[in-house]
């Protein structure tokens, strides 16, 4: 068998419902804008040139939502990439309205999501969409009202497959009694395991689990926290960074798991895709959970 020539790839592939294949190590979009996921980017020829460099790596596989921006994060995608290569999954989310950084409120309104689809079709210039995300479920509304209106695009063909994210596993099993769902994301790292009941159940059913936040919020890179030191030390021992070493637990963790790390830097998706070579023993493993289990 031939070793992968791009980086990402050596992450595995994984086939979302089957049919859809992704390098397992994505990239997502959130740091691409501006603090908060608010606003333009500091910086927007190297934000363009971070996904750019990401498609040149490897990455299948592209995280975003309207609500990152708002609506910035898509256009980016569109300026730097389309007309897109084959092979190249977006996965978009609608759900959220943004009113400052940070400030979000979650609406699941048929017409508003009708609408979030329609939009996020025109900025990203597709005609369908590979994996639409419910961003997050409406308490105000019915879910059979809000994944009603993706079924609708569904069956029209303006979305193929549908995701839901921050989701226990009985909100999934009410979820799929009115559409399949075939990946899921949720908050989870190395020291932050709040949803190991629904990664295990999403391994059981064969769903894609895309952990968001793989670093707990960066506390994992915090220098002056002892379980941070620890594995700081253990990463330099196997010539790697705390990030690497976090993103490539989640991928030795579970075989549906589909890490998208974000950044604005090149240099740092750099380092995020290296971390796909990164192989280690089980007792090494260990040694990493143990060495995380303080980070809090």
């Amino acid at each position: 068998m031939n070793e992968p020539t791009l980086p990402a790839a050596a992450s595995g592939t994984f086939l979302i419902d089957g049919d859809l294949p992704v390098n397992r190590l994505g990239y997502g979009t959130m740091r691409l804008v501006g603090e908060g996921a608010w606003g333009e980017p500091p910086d927007p020829a190297e934000a363009r040139r971070v996904l750019c460099r990401a498609v040149e790596l490897g990455v299948t596989l592209i995280d975003t939502a309207d609500a990152y921006g708002p609506e910035i994060a898509e256009r980016l995608i569109a300026e730097a990439l389309h007309p897109y290569p084959p092979g190249l999954v977006i996965a978009t989310k609608g759900g959220i309205t943004r009113q400052g950084p940070a400030k979000t409120e979650y609406v699941g309104r048929v017409g508003y999501l009708i609408q979030c689809v329609e939009m996020s079709l025109r900025r990203l210039k597709l005609e369908r969409i590979e994996l639409y995300q419910l961003h997050r479920i409406d308490p105000r509304t019915p879910l059979e009202e809000s994944l009603g209106a993706l079924r609708q695009m569904q069956i029209q063909g303006k979305i193929r497959h549908i995701g839901l994210s921050e989701v226990t596993p009985a909100e999934i099993q009410e979820a799929q009694r009115i559409v399949p769902v075939v990946t899921v994301q949720n908050r989870y790292s190395l020291a932050d395991r709040r949803h190991e009941e629904t990664l295990t159940w999403c391994e059981q059913q064969g769903i894609g689990f895309l952990p968001w936040y793989p670093n707990a919020g960066g506390k994992l890179l915090k220098p002056d926290h002892p379980s941070a030191q620890a594995l700081a030390r253990f990463a330099a021992r196997h010539s790697a960074t705390v990030a690497q070493l976090s993103l490539a637990w989640l991928l030795h963790r579970s075989p549906v798991m589909l890490p998208i790390p974000g950044t604005s830097k090149v240099a740092h998706l750099e380092e995020n895709i290296a971390a796909a070579g990164l192989k280690l023993s089980d007792d090494d493993w260990a040694e990493v959970e143990k060495s995380a289990s303080l980070v809090a």
